[in-house]
């Protein structure tokens, strides 16, 4: 696993933004062009294996979680604890998912966060740097068949799907990254042959009389895929008329159980010493005096303090209140100066592909640089 400095193509952010990709020079530049990283294949096979054997334990981690009823623990209330059982039992389809590592190409990938509910970076890793792949070494390869893996999924959602229904595909206003996400995966469910809408979530309402969510224009919303939190859904003022007679929601309800911190503690409870798993508990009193304090909902590196010895670095946020979470600290490799995280994507239940996140700090921000990869003979 290398980073190295490559040309940049003089017309890149023209073609990104004929493409769609509008955000790549956000925050004075989001997209990296002019770095990548190159891997070997035996790493990209390593991480494709890490990531499918992660996958499976997680689903584990759901039915424990259930039996035991840990939810509280979780984070999880009521409400929350009786979708998560009912959307399991009807075996909702998730569609994808993406695991967060701390990986140098040398020792074992491990596993910081699973981000399941609402992972970002998902079109730069399916389509951005692919189309940055075909123009600058086309002969090399690239671990991405997150586009394909996505037509795969909605056609099983299509199969769900009464016929003549519409599959709604909402995003917060002004925000341009989840805009831009959303309409991804619209485009790409169109190609499964799937009806869809675009609605905003702040123009969703709820029709007493026909006990339904509804568009603009009072259109029942029977299907919903939706790049927002189930913890912001539930605590909204709709949240409570969230049934399963009203409403099928993508990402399913029971992704609430691997969408939180809280599913670190459990895997490390369930799989104690595994290769991939950092030593992660409930209880502050049983790590040493070096580890990563995060909130059970936290996103985009908020709240979390990283504590080695006498020496604390933190960020700022909103959340905690919910609880936290003690994970051994392990600190990402650092390539010039510079500190990657793979973000590995789970989709239709396979390893898909890899997206580098990458920053100046160990913390992985909304403000990381993406940068692509190759791999090689």
């Amino acid at each position: 696993m290398k980073r190295l400095i490559v040309r940049q193509r003089p017309d890149w952010q023209s073609k990104f933004e004929e493409l769609g990709f509008s955000f790549h020079s956000m925050e004075g530049g989001y997209w990296s062009e002019g770095v990548c990283y190159e891997f070997t294949v035996a790493q990209i096979d390593h991480l494709e294996e890490v990531t499918q054997e992660l996958h499976e334990m997680s689903m584990k981690a759901v039915e424990y979680v259930i039996s035991k009823e840990l939810f509280p623990m979780i984070g999880l209330g009521e409400q929350a604890a009786t979708m998560v059982k009912g959307s399991w039992d009807r075996e909702e389809v998730s569609i994808y998912g993406r695991f967060d590592f701390s990986y140098d190409g040398k020792r074992e990938p491990k596993l910081l966060e699973y981000n399941a509910d609402t992972p970002t970076a998902l079109y730069e890793a399916s389509i951005a740097q692919w189309v940055w792949l075909e123009d600058m070494y086309p002969k090399y390869d690239q671990f991405n068949s997150i586009h394909e893996k996505l037509i795969d999924a909605f056609n099983i959602v299509k199969r769900k799907m009464p016929i003549v229904s519409r599959l709604y595909f909402s995003s917060v206003k002004d925000h341009e990254e989840d805009l831009v996400t959303v309409e991804y995966m619209r485009d790409v469910a169109g190609q499964a042959g799937i009806e869809t809408k675009h609605i905003y979530v702040e123009d969703i309402g709820f029709n007493p009389d026909i006990e339904k969510f509804v568009d603009l224009d009072d259109e029942a919303i029977e299907f919903m895929f939706k790049l927002y939190p189930w913890e912001w859904l539930l605590a909204d003022e709709f949240g409570k008329y969230i049934r399963p007679d009203a409403i099928t929601l993508f990402e399913p309800a029971w992704k609430m159980v691997l969408s939180n911190k809280g599913i670190l503690p459990v895997l490390w409870e369930m799989f104690p010493g595994h290769k991939n798993l950092l030593p992660s508990y409930f209880d502050q009193s049983k790590m040493g005096d070096s580890f990563v304090k995060k909130p059970l909902f936290a996103r985009e590196g908020a709240n979390i303090e990283f504590r080695r010895g006498a020496s604390v670095i933190s960020t700022e946020g909103t959340y905690g209140s919910e609880g936290f979470i003690y994970q051994e600290l392990k600190e990402l490799p650092s390539f010039d100066g510079r500190y990657p995280v793979i973000g590995s994507w789970i989709v239709n239940g396979l390893a898909a592909g890899i997206g580098i996140r990458e920053d100046d700090t160990p913390v992985t921000k909304n403000t990381s640089n993406f940068v692509p990869h190759y791999f090689i003979d």
